[in-house]
């Protein structure tokens, strides 16, 4: 059941889809403040290898969702959709219009499809716990998955080690199961009903703006920013560390791989991730979808989902927002990066 209040407008695709180059015209049209949608801008001083979002274009347009966390901590799905419930709620009550904007789709599917309440938890024997199981290797977590949750053990493999063993952790924490947990506990909170633009692009030339991206944040300096992070204590095997970018540039510093291969790696790996994206989006998106050619000028791109949302809000737009004008230019940006030439 929805809470009933006026649906929330989302822009997602894929990795170098061109989301902020939308995102940020779109917002200024409806006097919007955006939340970041992603799972990895929510590092601190992890800005590079993530394409955060640059100070310049925070000040343009509120941001939220960025910078929460360090290195070392682990943020979920679930604590996502708790803050960003926060954060719809204060948008609104500036008269403001909330944008959820990113390529997490597990972060959004948590706000439209709530994960359940958990019960109290010790924080000191979850932390334990933790710090056991990533000690555990692939088949070891397999073998505990099979035994402590056989229904989504496959489910928990392959969303990577990290979900194997939130899985675990949830099922030796609680003594059920996450899956029956699933199925059975109550949703924290109502679902927030969304309207969702998904930038799409011809595969061939979605990967190559994965590569030019890839190697545009080696030219721009993601090794010095890997290097700083772990002369700052943070440890290649922590949550933050082993996003792609990040363990490649580690292992560069560390003489694994030259530059050229680690380059090589990254491009790989980023373009494996947009096809799970693409995957997800098309099977998982709830509610009204309009799909945009993120190959298309971003001014049209732009026109086209103000008229789109101005029909689905019933020609109105939220209180306190101006209404769209598709006339007002936004000022000309890159449609992969969303930065001003």
């Amino acid at each position: 059941m929805s809470s009933g209040a006026p649906p929330v407008l989302v822009i997602t695709g894929p990795t170098a889809s061109g989301k902020t180059a939308l995102s940020l015209p779109v917002a200024e049209a409806l006097g919007g403040e955006i939340i970041s949608m992603d799972s990895r801008q929510v590092y601190r001083g992890m800005d590079i290898g993530t394409a955060k979002v640059l100070p310049g274009e925070r000040d343009r347009v509120p941001h939220f969702g960025l910078d929460l966390v360090d290195p070392g901590e682990r943020y979920s799905a679930g604590q996502f959709a708790r803050d960003a419930r926060t954060w719809i709620r204060e948008i609104r009550g500036r008269g403001r219009q909330p944008l959820l904007v990113g390529g997490t789709g597990f972060f959004l599917k948590a706000l439209v499809d709530p994960v359940f309440r958990e019960p109290p938890r010790d924080e000191a024997r979850r932390r334990a716990l933790e710090s056991w199981l990533a000690r555990l290797d692939a088949p070891a977590l397999a073998r505990w998955l099979e035994v402590l949750d056989p229904n989504r053990a496959e489910l928990a493999l392959a969303g990577g080690p990290q979900r194997a063993i939130r899985t675990l952790e949830v099922a030796l924490r609680t003594g059920r199961p996450l899956s029956w947990w699933h199925e059975n506990a109550p949703p924290e909170a109502p679902p927030v009903e969304v309207r969702t633009v998904l930038l799409q692009r011809d595969r061939e030339a979605l990967y190559q703006a994965i590569n030019r991206r890839a190697r545009a944040m080696f030219d721009d300096g993601l090794p010095d920013e890997v290097c700083r992070l772990l002369e700052a204590g943070a440890r290649s095997s922590d949550p933050g560390m082993t996003g792609t970018g990040y363990r490649e540039a580690a292992a560069l510093l560390a003489g694994e791989v030259d530059r050229e291969e680690a380059i090589r790696q990254v491009q790989a790996a980023t373009r494996r991730y947009a096809r799970r994206q693409v995957t997800w989006f098309r099977h998982q998106l709830r509610g009204p979808v309009l799909s945009v050619d993120a190959d298309r000028p971003v001014q049209e791109q732009v026109e086209t989902v103000l008229r789109w949302w101005h029909d689905q809000m019933g020609g109105r737009v939220s209180p306190g927002t101006p209404s769209p004008d598709p006339t007002n230019n936004p000022p000309s940006s890159d449609p992969e990066t969303g930065r001003a030439p």
